[in-house]
Order: C-alpha cells, then sequence, then structure tokens
C-alpha cells in the first residue's frame, strides 16, 4: 500500500479515535453525538432497515446518471454539430443548472404525481449539466492541425465527429461524469428530503428524517456513513474507469513511469 493510500486511513483512524475519545470523556449522551463504536454498532443492528433503503437510494442515482450520460452526450453532439441549436438551449440548460433543486423539487413532485419518477428527475437535473458542459467542451477542444488533416483528406462532418472529436472529448466527458456521479447522489438524497416519503420503499433522506423525529441519532449517524460510502464508491468506480478507457494514450492517465 502506497503512502498516497496511506496518509488518508491513518488520518481518518485518528480523526475517528479522537472522536470517540471525545465523546467519552465529555460524557456526550448518545441523542446528541454518538460515537463512532456506537454508530458502527447501530450500522450492524439496524441493517435489516438500512440496507433496502441504500438500495432505493443507489437505484435512483444510478438510473439519473445513466439519464445524463444519454441525454446529456447527445444534446452535447447536437450542440457540437449545429451551433444555433447550442444557442437556443444551452441558456436554458444553464438556467436548469443554477436553480437551486429544493427550490423546484416541489413543484417536479406535484406535476409529475409520481414519486418515483419525480426523484428521479430532480437527481437528473442536478447531474446532467457538467456532463453536457464538459463533453461540448472536449468536441470543441480538438487539435486544429488535426482537424485541418482530415478537411485535407475530405473527411465528412460525421466522420470527423466519429473519429477525431468524440475521442478528443473522452476525457473531458469522463471528468465530467465523475462529477456527475457525486451530484446524482445529491440530487437523489435531497428530493427523498423534499418528498418526505416513507414505508419499506423509502430511500435513506427518509431513514435519517425518520431516525431525527424519534431521537435515534446513532441510527441518522449510521444512515449519514452509507450515504457518504456510496458517494466514495460510486467517486472510485468511476475513477477506475477513467484510468483503463485513458491510461494508454492521454496524458492525464499515463504515469510517468509507464
Amino acid at each position: 500500500m502506497t503512502a498516497k493510500a496511506i496518509a488518508p486511513i491513518v488520518l481518518g483512524l485518528l480523526m475517528l479515535a479522537l472522536w470517540e475519545a471525545g465523546v467519552r470523556l465529555a460524557g456526550i449522551p448518545p441523542y446528541i453525538l454518538p460515537g463512532p463504536i456506537l454508530v458502527a454498532e447501530t450500522l450492524v443492528k439496524d441493517w435489516g432497515t438500512l440496507a433496502p433503503s441504500l438500495l432505493v437510494t443507489l437505484t435512483i442515482t444510478l438510473e439519473a446518471l445513466a439519464a445524463a450520460v444519454v441525454i446529456g452526450g447527445v444534446l452535447a453532439v447536437l450542440f457540437s454539430l449545429s451551433r444555433w441549436l447550442e444557442l437556443s438551449l444551452f441558456p436554458y440548460a444553464v438556467i436548469l443548472q443554477v436553480t437551486p433543486i429544493v427550490a423546484i423539487a416541489p413543484l417536479i413532485i406535484v406535476w409529475v404525481n409520481d414519486v418515483d419518477l419525480s426523484l428521479l428527475i430532480c437527481a437528473w437535473l442536478v447531474a446532467f449539466f457538467p456532463i453536457l458542459s464538459n463533453t461540448i467542451l472536449g468536441l470543441r477542444s480538438v487539435d486544429p492541425g488535426l482537424l485541418d488533416l482530415f478537411q485535407l483528406y475530405g473527411a465528412g462532418r460525421w466522420r470527423t465527429l466519429v473519429d477525431l472529436r468524440l475521442p478528443a472529448a473522452l476525457p473531458y466527458f469522463l471528468g465530467g461524469l465523475r462529477i456527475s456521479g457525486g451530484l446524482a447522489l445529491i440530487g437523489a438524497v435531497v428530493a427523498e428530503f423534499v418528498a418526505g416519503t416513507g414505508g419499506n420503499a423509502s430511500g435513506l433522506a427518509w431513514r435519517i428524517l425518520e431516525s431525527s423525529y424519534q431521537l435515534q441519532i446513532p441510527r441518522m449517524f449510521a444512515a449519514l456513513v452509507l450515504i457518504s460510502a456510496t458517494g466514495i464508491a460510486i467517486f472510485l468506480v468511476l475513477s477506475l474507469l477513467n484510468h483503463l478507457l485513458l491510461r494508454r494514450w492521454h496524458e492525464s492517465a499515463v504515469t510517468p513511469e509507464g
């Protein structure tokens, strides 16, 4: 294990130890601030309740991310092919991005009248813009010399798109994808908070609200741990994907040794 991995692990363990010691020495009751050991015990004890909620939140997150990839990627390609289309539609994408999801989520929930679909739309609204904007940037960041070479050999618009612009945009797309992975999770959790739906098919956000109402603070922290772990896992998986796709040819993923 390298120092790059050891350093954050050691620091994390040290912070957890200080947290546990502080709670015990100060005599802080669990309903105010539970220690990490109690949180871990609660995570194991209440796993039967938290695991289905984790699956609900993760499903919404992945579906929203997939929709963001498809819609954002297609729109980026269309915008790169038609400047007028980009000028007409891109400002509305910016408006959707800068509008707080908390402000429009209640409207979406009322208009759609389907909780699962409304949560998916809310998470998608948060996630799709980084993919759209980064992919557009990549499609327009083609080496002018290579572009002139393609034109010299008579390559058409579609051939240039497939053989030149899309490969050049791949690092930008993957960078946007890593950002959107975390944003999709945030959007899903925020939408669940706004919807406030309970029951067996509820996400982790509802478990946090439920635990706060019942003063089950250790369970609240356990749900927060699962949300954080899910976000870290998504980031690591997308980072691995980025490395696998770019390691052989792009300077952002090629190590000095390789």
